[in-house]
């Protein structure tokens, strides 16, 4: 639109702005802008880099291939020399495909969050919900701006409804970088995974101050919500990064297995299976002991299987009895759930249940099939769990198999029991292809369990007759374990497809997701959604 003041949004020549007695014409308004910009970059690096910290920029340029900036000036007073507000938004490319990103940045009111910064953030989510691209938020910010009260407040609540809108549609990841407390930790919360730098994040509802002055207690940023807190204790980041460049790093690995969208389909690269894939594969059988005690490594077994042995866990310091995280086979991206003999003998807890079952929910919900890998001797025993709400919290994973559309693959490598069995991922909670091992342990209980209660008269009987009851239980040990405690009745009955070598493994979970390609994914029913236990 042309008025007598020229064009709407810049000057005349005619017109100036009054900055250090300077006139400021069409001609070199940009170089103005640029000028304006490195003023605040230089101003923003004074105060990070003391700190071993990078600027809201440095952190967008170390994170995209390149970046278009949304709303640089918005919040500024060009004509006194401010740039803008505490959050810088745009649109980037991570390995070329356009991703959402918006930076704190705390050199400006220490990053904190007002009414422009909340305006800015919400137009980017709306322009990433149009689209259909991930969005990642690089978090570094003193909070909600006291001087704004209420309306800082209410942004924060806009940004949690957006944040629901946009899950299960578009990615989600939030970088924790410096402070994250108060009402801001639910932004992260709400988002699909989180990364936390070791020494500078933190995370906490109310900060050490407040605890002290409402319970007496004296405690430490990092020990009330530090990286170690959240991602080996709480389960609230699911990656503990040594430094701003490795959580980027591990940000972009991350985008790299996931669709733009829930739409989009599951990315697949070309891929050529060479000598190095069957010798990979061959050795996976000595990686295993024969006894089902033993404890082994499963995270070798896995990068034994998968391409390159490329394997990107998710929660690796949290619930240590169950691994999951992202891998290729033949090319296709996938989402791997495992027990971990190496760490309470792979046993499910309360804390190991919604680890996994989060993940199942998430690649279900952008169309990554799952890989089940299965040695579990049942769930974890005893009166902490029971307390600590197994049943209620241990069903979150039979919810999220049993409402997963996506491709399900499940092998028993070494014993699968009880409940345990049923809820990783069984053909009764909608396995699509189910495998076994040979001399794989699946039942209802161990044999010496079963024993101790099938064969309790029996060994009562021997020991009033003065027999040998130690020989009758092993012979009763044996009895069971032959008739009962082998993948053989499983396949009888149709629980499982076959019985499988491990060194053919890759090559039928391989077929098994070709097959499975054209799988239905739609959803019976005309309910609004079912009630996920909490």
């Amino acid at each position: 639109m042309v008025s007598k003041r020229g064009i709407r949004g810049l000057p005349d020549e005619s017109q100036t702005i009054d900055r250090t007695s300077r006139v400021v014409n069409r001609a070199d308004f940009a170089a103005y802008q640029e000028e304006l910009s490195e003023t605040a970059e230089s101003k923003a690096r004074s105060r990070q880099h003391p700190k071993s910290k990078q600027t809201a920029r440095e952190r967008i340029d170390m994170f995209v291939d390149n970046f278009t900036e949304i709303g640089q000036f918005v919040g500024g007073n060009m004509a006194q020399g401010f740039l803008g507000a505490a959050v810088v938004t745009g649109i980037g490319e991570v390995d070329g495909r356009p991703v959402a990103v918006y930076a704190q940045d705390f050199s400006i009111s220490g990053g904190t969050l007002g009414r422009t910064e909340g305006d800015k953030i919400i137009a980017l989510m709306d322009k990433a919900l149009e689209l259909r691209i991930p969005i990642v938020a690089m978090l570094d910010s003193g909070g909600a701006r006291i001087q704004e009260g209420v309306l800082a407040l209410s942004q924060y609540g806009r940004i949690f409804r957006k944040t629901v809108e946009a899950s299960g549609v578009i990615p989600q990841i939030s970088v924790i970088l410096g402070p994250c407390a108060g009402g801001a930790v639910y932004c992260p919360a709400l988002t699909d995974f989180i990364v936390m730098t070791k020494d500078h994040a933190h995370m906490f509802v109310t900060g050490p101050d407040v605890v002290k002055a409402t319970t007496g207690e004296e405690v430490s940023f990092e020990d009330l919500g530090g990286a170690a807190i959240h991602n080996f204790q709480s389960g609230v980041a699911h990656y503990q990064a040594e430094d701003e460049d490795d959580a980027l790093d591990y940000t972009r690995a991350l985008l790299t297995y996931l669709p733009s969208n829930c739409d989009g389909p599951t990315r697949r690269w070309d891929y050529e299976e060479g000598p190095e894939d069957a010798a990979s594969a061959a050795a996976i059988a000595s990686l295993i002991p024969e006894s089902s005690k033993q404890p082994y490594d499963m995270v070798e077994v896995i990068r034994h299987l998968v391409d390159y042995g490329e394997f990107v866990q998710v929660q690796e310091l949290f619930a240590p009895s169950i691994v999951v995280g992202f891998a290729c086979l033949n090319g296709e991206s996938v989402g791997i759930v495992a027990n971990q003999p190496l760490n309470e003998a792979g046993t499910l807890d309360v804390d190991a249940s919604e680890k996994s079952g989060r993940f199942v929910q998430f690649c279900d919900a952008f169309n990554l099939p799952v890989i089940t890998l299965v040695d579990v001797p049942g769930y974890r025993p005893g009166t902490e769990q029971e307390q600590a709400g197994i049943i209620r919290r241990g069903a979150k994973l039979i919810w999220s198999y049993a409402n997963a559309t996506v491709p399900l693959v499940t092998v028993v490598l070494r014993k699968a029991y009880g409940g345990a069995y049923i809820v990783m991922g069984s053909k009764a909670l909608g396995g699509d292809m189910n495998f076994a091992w040979p001399g794989a342990e699946i039942a209802v209980l161990g044999a010496d369990g079963a024993v101790a209660i099938t064969g309790r008269r029996e060994l009562k009987a021997a020991e009033a007759e003065g027999r040998d009851v130690a020989a009758i239980k092993q012979e009763l040990i044996e009895d069971y374990t032959r008739e009962n405690v082998n993948p053989y009745l499983a396949v009888a009955s149709g629980e499982l497809d076959a019985i499988i070598t491990p060194e053919s493994t890759r090559t039928h979970i391989v077929s098994a997701l070709r097959i499975l390609r054209t799988k239905d994914r739609s959803h019976t029913g005309t309910r609004r959604h079912g009630n996920m236990p909490m």
